[in-house]
């Protein structure tokens, strides 16, 4: 689990498409060069790259290792990257952790593509397009979206087979992550806020008579709520 909150932005010191060496595991490895994260690190820690949770399988005091799944470079673009890319990094979340951001998982959902990026003072409005326009119905003005492991709010929707939504990046914000310096037509991970599709599941499970204990919280609230708004429209 992460926050959304990047701690520091990291380089791409290797990627190896068969890594056969024991910490490879005979697939995809990334090498990441990150001290500033490094010093409580245990082998089998997850940190989050450009939005993507990952198991550390080697690390010494300025470079981390992780496998990279066929799944995860279908679902990402991490499979884009090349030695001397950025990337965004957080550690997973303790005890101790203070939630600035949102509930992150570090599962990217999509990507989106780049459609505009627009100056406003001193900030940038990046507008982004799906690859799998489904996502949009858990996207909605002012909520949460997770673009390449930074949680960023939503300031505009467009639904549709065609749509797209827009984030507003803060001068401080753009020092921070690696997105600010994206461009029109490149890719970014996107996660959607998991609390979305809790709620779709209940809701549905509820019509369709098919709910089960896992969402009980949930569906107690959704039928209170439909009751209540069957007993308004009836009067």
């Amino acid at each position: 689990m992460f926050t959304g909150l990047v701690e520091t932005i990291g380089t791409v010191a290797a990627l190896e498409e068969l890594d056969q060496t024991s910490t490879g595991g005979g697939g995809t490895s990334l090498t990441i060069s990150a001290q500033e994260i490094l010093g409580d690190a245990n082998l089998g820690d997850s940190i989050s790259i450009n939005g993507t949770c990952l198991t550390v399988t080697e690390f010494d005091k300025s470079t981390f290792k992780v496998g990279v799944a066929p799944e995860t470079l279908r679902r990402t673009n991490l499979g884009s990257l090349k030695k001397g890319s950025p990337v965004n990094l957080e550690r997973a979340v303790s005890a101790s952790t203070r939630m600035g951001g949102h509930f992150v998982q570090g599962h990217v959902d999509t990507t989106a593509t780049i459609q505009s990026v627009t100056p406003d003072g001193n900030a940038l409005t990046f507008r982004f397009k799906p690859r799998d326009p489904a996502v949009l119905r858990y996207i909605v003005e002012k909520g949460y979206v997770t673009i390449d492991g930074a949680s960023l709010t939503v300031t505009k929707v467009e639904d549709g087979p065609e749509g797209w939504w827009e984030v507003m990046i803060i001068a401080y914000t753009q020092e921070k992550v690696v997105t600010a310096a994206k461009k029109p037509g490149e890719d970014v991970n996107v996660e959607v806020d998991q609390v979305g599709k809790y709620v779709e599941k209940s809701v549905a499970g509820y019509f369709e008579g098919t709910a089960n204990g896992e969402f009980a919280i949930l569906e107690k609230m959704v039928s209170k709520l439909v009751d209540e708004r069957l007993k308004t429209v009836g009067k």
